[in-house]
């Protein structure tokens, strides 16, 4: 059974945020380690472009949340905390999120993309041009760098895509190199 058939029986074949029933897909909640059906939502079109674009949020379209926080499984409470985290300037949300309860591993999940972080607070990350880097980018690797553990070398000019950021350290960004998930400093990338 794939990982969509499996989400479709978890969630009766409606999203997992708001409950629409077309143009659904599967959404890997970043920072992707596991992915499959523990690090996946089974969302619509219009819940993960809101999601992935903070300028096309509609904070009426998330009023869902009352109901999908109380989600049994922790990639739907994840995407449902950091919505709310986004929009708790409007009043209610943060209402929700003061009710919302997830476990130590959750919360930390739910923060690893730095969503509900004061802008003046946030780490920001910027490729050896300056350029800002944000999760889900592309970027090519300047140099070649030895990695750490392994006798591999990830050769210059490496397309790493969907990287992951550090949320503690502004110099740390995570991808896959050939298959494995590698920590690069960004002063070796530049984005594509």
């Amino acid at each position: 059974m794939s990982v969509l058939e499996e989400l479709k029986s978890r969630s009766n074949g409606v999203c997992e945020l708001c409950g629409a029933t077309d143009n659904l897909s599967v959404y890997e909640v970043p920072p992707v380690s596991t992915g499959g059906v523990d690090g996946s939502v089974l969302a619509c079109n219009t819940c993960i472009g809101q999601v992935e674009d903070p300028q096309t949020t509609d904070a009426n379209h998330w009023r869902c949340l009352n109901d999908s926080m109380w989600s049994e499984h922790d990639a739907v409470k994840v995407v449902a905390w950091r919505m709310l985290s986004r929009l708790k300037a409007e009043g209610w949300p943060q209402d929700l999120l003061d009710m919302m309860y997830m476990e130590p591993e959750t919360l930390e999940w739910a923060q690893a993309t730095g969503e509900g972080v004061a802008e003046a607070d946030k780490i920001i990350h910027r490729d050896v041009n300056g350029v800002v880097l944000e999760n889900g980018d592309s970027v090519v690797l300047i140099k070649d760098l030895k990695v750490k553990g392994s006798s591999m070398v990830a050769k210059q000019g490496t397309a790493v895509r969907r990287i992951s950021l550090d949320h503690e350290n502004a110099e740390y960004i995570e991808g896959k190199v050939d298959g494995q998930q590698i920590v690069i400093i960004t002063k070796y990338v530049k984005k594509i």
